[in-house]
């Protein structure tokens, strides 16, 4: 016989969880259904992102420049040091030779010092601080020993000092690595960004930067009020309008393309005059000047808070720099570096 058992009802709580879960289903579809898709940024804006991205990628630049220069540093000085070390041990041991020499002697005519024989197997420092060894040797005996301890002390301390920069070094090789990677992500973001433009935005930004540089150019070549480059200013500022369209990377030098303070430095070296590689350390070399009124052709120009961009004034109020990546060296109005002018300085 058929069992004719009633259906099992679902418990409330059961129904309630899921006519929630319904009722949120629905919710969520209708929103989906009625938000606006999310809207592409416009030119300007993607401009104004990538533009605070090179400007951290040049802070970042100096920075490393600053690492790369103390390695460079470093570098030398420890190559001096270990030349010297090598040197000074070659000494030592002529002097030793010599004074195995006077034993030797002493030896033939007849028997050698107890405290000359002590010396030669250990440490001369034992000896040459009790008065009682040096009244047994010779006036030239105890003259070469004193010799060998300074010259033992002084190596001594060349050691260690290669020693603590060999150390310095490796710290400043591991920080110079991070600065590099530190730049080369604001530049590949910052290119990720650009790549998100249309190719008609692409050539408006580029024919807006064209515009400018022509206006700047215009501006410093049809003279006005600046007090003309002369000496070593003129030449520097000579050499670097000579560098006009050569590209900007970052950390580089010269002739083939530069970074910002490397546009300096090269250009003042051609006149003769060496200064230092970054931009902060250039701006305390030489006379500075705070009013841009006061300003002559050919003087370093700095801007932003920290002083991490540098470029030579050109007059009417225009700067030869190398701006950021992406451009080359080029004349531009002071007023559109992004960064506030900050002083000059006269080298």
């Amino acid at each position: 016989m058929a069992s004719h058992r009633r259906p099992k009802q679902p418990s409330r709580t059961r129904v309630t969880v899921l006519t929630t879960a319904a009722a949120a289903a629905v919710a969520l579809s209708s929103q989906a259904a009625n938000a606006a898709p999310s809207e592409k940024p416009s030119k300007d804006e993607v401009k104004a992102k990538v533009d605070k991205l090179y400007e951290e990628a040049e802070q970042a630049t100096e920075k490393y420049n600053g690492a790369k220069e103390k390695q460079e540093k470093l570098q030398k000085e420890i190559s001096t040091l270990q030349d010297n070390v090598a040197r000074g041990q070659e000494e030592l041991n002529e002097l030793r030779d010599g004074l195995g020499s006077m034993a030797s002697a002493q030896y033939r005519s007849g028997g050698i010092d107890p405290s000359l024989q002590l010396f030669l197997s250990a440490d001369p420092d034992n000896y040459l601080d009790k008065a009682s060894t040096l009244d047994q040797l010779s006036g030239q005996q105890v003259e070469a020993l004193k010799k060998i301890q300074e010259k033992q002390r002084d190596l001594a301390q060349q050691r260690s000092e290669a020693s603590k920069k060999l150390k310095d070094l490796s710290s400043t090789r591991t920080e110079l690595g991070k600065k590099k990677k530190e730049v080369q992500g604001k530049l590949s973001s910052a290119q990720k960004l650009l790549n998100t433009l249309t190719a008609q935005e692409k050539a408006a930004l580029q024919e807006e930067e064209q515009r400018a540089n022509r206006t700047s150019e215009r501006e410093v070549l049809t003279g006005g009020k600046s007090t003309p480059a002369s000496g070593r200013a003129g030449a520097a500022f000579a050499a670097a309008q000579g560098k006009i369209g050569t590209p900007y990377v970052y950390g580089a030098t010269g002739p083939s393309s530069f970074d910002c303070s490397g546009l300096t430095s090269w250009a003042y070296a051609q006149a003769g005059v060496g200064i230092p590689r970054t931009s902060q350390a250039q701006a305390n070399y030489g006379t500075r000047i705070s009013s841009m009124s006061q300003l002559q052709v050919g003087d370093l120009v700095f801007f932003f808070g920290d002083l991490h961009h540098v470029g030579l004034y050109a007059g009417n109020g225009q700067v030869l720099h190398a701006p950021r990546t992406g451009t080359n060296v080029r004349y531009e109005s002071m007023n559109t570096i992004g960064g506030p002018f900050m002083f000059g300085v006269r080298v």
